[in-house]
């Protein structure tokens, strides 16, 4: 690789940080769906891209994971030793990892054997650590996705959501899976006049650019926005149908369909390496090695560890969720009866009600003091990938500035007071273009990979796996019917390869 050609890498990722600030900038543009949990933090985004596997020991653990420490899939070993050949390995065992093999297994002409590889507990990655919301961009990211790609793309984008969302919930009511499902109204609260301004404009442009509006409610009567949103000092809502639902429920319910099929799961297995050449690989790890034709990467945040061409592309990035019992004065009937996305110009939350099982709170986004945490892992770069860090102070104290000054739930007249019990974390695969990158690994016939969903994949991968299935198995993108700024080129990788990542590279070429 030529001096001129590692350089003009580092003035692309130049350029990309600089759109990549942009994106997060609310006098802009609103963050798209699921781009609420960026944040940005110079200290972090002036230092190199630092990637690996997921932590082994000490990591936190979600509501989703405290809740099925008794499940014996989440250690499941298939069986006692490590099968020497497969037709298909596929690495992680996420909602990306677990679809994309029952995809495979149950098409019409189905490997004779796959292996699913798991470096932990099963599903204990970004799947097993999300607000478990899965919200359909019907309209917000338009202005920022057409700026990208444009209008005809931004449409797509958008429509892909929907229907992904809708094949979630037709999966979970066909299958009778009990993974508390919820379905409902989903509310975008403007909280200041700037923020509803730019939202009118958003909504009025993709309605003029052919967008569907018909599932979309608009408030932006002041007083009925406080009403319907119960905050105080909203500006305007925007409510659409949306679900809530317990994530490693549905994929342990995959894997069991698998399982049926002849999967062979094998979790506490992490992959060291990938050796090999086309068509023919060996996956190391430390109880042996296994030969392929055929590997799949579901690793996301994690991809670089095993494809360093995607640093720069998918950047690991902590992420906090917040577990909040609410006060008696919203317990009961009084519960909250949607979910949110919280937008200040200076920051958003989400926040995900537990309405079919227990009224829990979950907070997510990025809350106005996100970019403290991303400070605190700018201090040391191996906490991009560490998972273990509970209650981070900075990003609770954020959310009890909404309980107190939103939801004014301080001093309640009678009953229970709001707890702010616990938080964990996850890890977030950030798209460096804020889409993720599905398809043919470049320059390794027979490894594939889907990965980078940017904070946002339970509103995605119900689509997006099965197309990666349908392409392993020889469909073209075309017959995918995904978004064309969704597939994974060389170009588009080397557009985002992180400048150290490009010099390491250019040394083995």
């Amino acid at each position: 690789m030529s001096l001129t050609k590692l350089s003009s890498f580092r003035a692309i990722g130049k350029s990309v940080d600089t759109v990549r600030m942009n994106v997060n900038n609310i006098k802009e543009a609103l963050p798209p769906v699921g781009d609420e949990g960026t944040g940005t933090s110079k200290a972090l985004d002036d230092q190199p891209i630092t990637t690996g596997r997921p932590l082994e020991k000490g990591m936190s653990l979600s509501l989703w994971l405290q809740s099925v420490r008794n499940n014996p899939l989440l250690n499941h070993r298939t069986t006692e030793e490590l099968p020497k050949t497969a037709d298909v390995v596929v690495i992680g065992s996420g909602i990306t990892g677990s679809l994309t093999a029952l995809s495979l297994l149950q098409s019409s002409n189905p490997p004779k054997s796959v292996v699913l590889l798991e470096a932990r507990e099963l599903c204990s990655g970004a799947t097993g650590r999300n607000a478990g919301h899965c919200k359909p961009d019907q309209w917000r990211g338009f202005t920022k996705y057409k700026e990208l790609y444009g209008t005809e793309e931004a449409l797509k984008i958008l429509a892909n959501e929907q229907k992904t969302w809708e094949g979630v919930v037709q999966y979970i009511k066909e299958h009778k899976v009990d993974c508390d499902l919820w379905v409902g109204k989903t509310l975008d609260v403007l909280m200041t006049d700037d923020v509803a301004a730019i939202a009118a404009k958003t909504f009025a442009d993709y309605k003029e650019a052919g967008g569907d509006v018909s599932k979309i409610q608009v408030t932006i009567d002041q007083q009925e926005a406080e009403k319907i949103s119960r905050l105080k000092g909203a500006k305007a809502v925007y409510a659409w149908d949306a679900s809530n639902l317990h994530p490693w429920k549905i994929v342990a319910h995959i894997n069991k369909r698998s399982l049926d099929l002849g999967l062979n799961l094998q979790t506490w297995t992490p992959v060291t390496r990938i050796t090999g050449s086309s068509n023919n690989w060996k996956i190391h790890t430390d109880r042996g090695e296994i030969n392929t034709p055929v590997v799949i990467h579901a690793t996301n945040a994690y991809a670089g560890a095993l494809l360093p061409e995607t640093k720069g592309a998918i950047r690991p990035c902590p992420h906090m969720c917040n577990k909040v019992l609410p006060p008696s004065t919203f317990a009961g009937s009084q519960s909250l009866k949607n979910s949110y996305a919280v937008i200040y110009p200076t920051g958003s939350y989400t926040i995900n009600p537990r309405f079919t099982s227990d009224g829990i709170l979950l907070f997510g986004g990025a809350a106005p003091n996100q970019p403290k945490l991303l400070d605190y892992v700018a201090e040391d770069q191996s906490r991009r990938i560490d998972d273990s860090l509970t209650n981070f102070e900075p990003v609770t104290d954020a959310v009890k500035k909404l309980g107190t000054e939103g939801f004014e739930w301080d001093n309640p007249e009678r009953g229970s007071e709001v707890l702010y019990d616990y938080a964990w974390s996850g890890i977030i695969g950030r798209s460096a273009d804020q889409v993720p990158f599905i398809g043919a690994v470049p320059g390794k016939e027979g490894q594939w990979m889907c990965a980078g969903h940017n904070g946002h994949g339970m509103a995605r991968i119900f689509t997006c796996a099965p197309a990666l299935a349908e392409l392993v198995l020889g469909s073209t993108w075309q017959d995918t019917g995904l978004p064309n700024c969704f597939q994974v080129t060389k170009e588009r990788l080397e557009r985002h390869l992180d400048a150290e990542a490009a010099t390491s590279l250019g040394a083995k070429l």
